[in-house]
Parts: structure tokens; C-alpha cells; sequence
């Protein structure tokens, strides 16, 4: 009996918490990027926060050479970047072509197509959205809450002047020469025609799917280092990407000054090379959507 005075003080304590939690869900849940029950290498991460918010404007899927472009990076409003680490653009096309709703613009990274798509991911995330306990959301609310008070990102002045300050340094002088060497070996290994050949088939079906339904898709490439732009993968992949969009319309073409990119291992671009390209994204699809207008 001695005990149940302290039972009850925790009992309270509880039920306390849980009030305070349910206050911040009802105040914070909707507007806040709340963290996932579960860790599966980011892409359960990307994918739940995708069907959790207002669907964007405009969306990059693609492979980690495209994770590499982070969304702080884009000065586009309502942009969302879906590429996965380690994956293809392919699953992120089928999740995102079985959605009620599109964006108005889809990017869709070409650089690797030699993965096949996800389709745990696929059936998790296509047409649903994942269904999570009710006694978790205001837990993860509060938590979101005390991330965003103590850890509040920057304002957009602040992050446009972080960045302007990064463009202004001298590209770096990292030597990666071992890491290119490693990626040149195994870009050079195996057959991925058939692989290649099966993705960009499917790209072209999906592209043509939400393209109906009144999305606009197009195609990018991002620039690797010389060495791995000569391995067979990479030459390859480009050849049949080539023949099966041969029209120019579907490509958003993006020049980033090659002089001043800079890779870790020759195929992931470093944080300031990533910004250039960002930049250089922006500034195509503002060409792009100027020269619609004019039509």
C-alpha cells in the first residue's frame, strides 16, 4: 500500500503528458515534419512524409546522385525532393502515378538506371497512405514540437546568404582519386543493358501516364566526372536513354559550369557542386516555363 501514492503521482504524470501531447498534435501536427516510426535506410522516411503534406508543385526522384540536390537548396516553393539513396526513379514514378494527385512537374534523374525498382515500396506506398496507432501521433507531435523549437532551421534570407557565401568559395581541393578509382572499377562490371533497358521502358510508360492526367515530366541528367562519364554503365545507359526519348521536348537541359563541380567519389557531387546544379535546375525550368508562356 505503501507504493500506491507514487502509482497514482505517476498515473497523473501520464495522463498529463498525454494531454499536453494531444494539445500540441491539435495545434502542431499538421504543419510540422513529423518524425517516422520507423528507419528504414531514409526512404520510409522521404516516402510517409510525402503522403503526410500537401502534395508540391514540383518533385526530383531519382537515385543518391540526385539525394545529393537537398531541398534547402531550391529556392522553388512547394519542392520536394523523393530520390532515394541506393534506389531507382522507377519506384518513386509507380508510387507516384498511383496518387489521387500529381505535381504539377516532375524531375526525373537518368544518370542510374540500372536498379530495379522497389516493389515492397511500391505496394506500401501506392494509392494509400500508411496507417499509423492514434496514441502515437501526439508523442511524435511533441517530440516534432521540442525538434522545432530547438532546432529551428534557418529563414530563407539566411539560408539564400549561407549559400551565397558557399558559391563564393573556391571549388575543393579534396583528392578522391582512390574513391573514383573504386567507382570506375565497378561501373565497369556486369551487363546492364537488359536492367537499363526494362527501367527506361517502364519511365517512358509512366511518364506517358501522368503526363495524361496533367503533370509535366521531364528528363535531367547530372553531370558525373569525366572518368565516370567514359564507364561502360554510364555509357551505356545513356546510349539506350538516348534512343528511347530521341525528341529533345521531354529533357530539361541544365548547364552547370563543369570547371567549378567537384565530386567525392566521382559520382556524388560535393555540397557546394550540388548547389551550382540546383541553380543551374532552377534557372532551366524558369527558361523552360518562360519560352510556354510565349507560345
Amino acid at each position: 500500500m505503501s507504493g500506491l501514492p507514487w502509482l497514482i503521482r505517476c498515473a497523473g504524470a501520464a495522463v498529463a503528458l498525454l494531454l499536453v501531447c494531444g494539445l500540441a498534435t491539435a495545434r502542431f501536427g499538421s504543419a510540422l515534419q513529423q518524425p517516422s516510426v520507423t528507419t528504414r535506410d531514409g526512404s520510409l522516411i522521404t516516402l510517409h512524409r510525402y503522403l503526410r503534406e500537401p502534395v508540391p508543385d514540383i518533385v526530383l526522384v531519382g537515385s543518391s546522385v540526385a539525394w545529393r540536390l537537398k531541398e534547402e537548396y531550391f529556392s522553388l516553393p512547394r519542392f520536394r525532393n523523393l530520390a532515394l539513396a541506393g534506389g531507382s526513379p522507377v519506384t518513386v514514378l509507380e508510387i507516384l502515378a498511383k496518387q489521387a494527385s500529381l505535381p504539377k512537374i516532375i524531375l526525373i534523374e537518368t544518370n542510374i538506371l540500372s536498379r530495379e525498382p522497389d516493389s515492397e515500396l511500391i505496394g506500401q506506398f501506392s494509392g494509400r497512405t500508411r496507417a499509423e496507432a492514434p496514441f502515437l501521433r501526439p508523442v511524435r507531435a511533441a517530440v516534432a514540437v521540442h525538434e522545432t523549437w530547438n532546432h529551428a532551421p534557418p529563414n530563407a534570407a539566411q539560408a539564400r546568404a549561407e549559400q551565397d557565401r558557399l558559391l563564393r568559395e573556391p571549388p575543393s581541393t579534396f583528392d578522391n582519386k582512390a574513391y573514383l578509382d573504386l567507382a570506375l572499377r565497378q561501373m565497369n562490371e556486369g551487363e546492364p543493358t537488359g536492367p537499363v533497358r526494362a527501367n527506361v521502358a517502364r519511365v517512358s510508360e509512366l511518364i506517358d501516364e501522368v503526363q495524361r492526367r496533367g503533370s509535366r515530366a521531364f528528363l535531367i541528367e547530372i553531370p558525373f566526372e569525366a572518368g565516370i562519364e567514359d564507364s561502360r554503365l554510364v555509357t551505356m545507359s545513356k546510349a539506350i536513354v538516348q534512343a528511347a526519348f530521341p525528341d529533345q521536348s521531354p529533357w530539361l537541359p541544365i548547364n552547370p559550369p563543369r570547371g567549378e563541380l567537384r565530386w567525392a567519389d566521382g559520382v556524388h557531387l560535393d555540397e557546394r557542386s550540388a548547389l551550382i546544379v540546383v541553380r543551374a535546375i532552377e534557372s532551366a525550368l524558369t527558361e523552360r516555363d518562360g519560352a510556354r508562356r510565349d507560345k
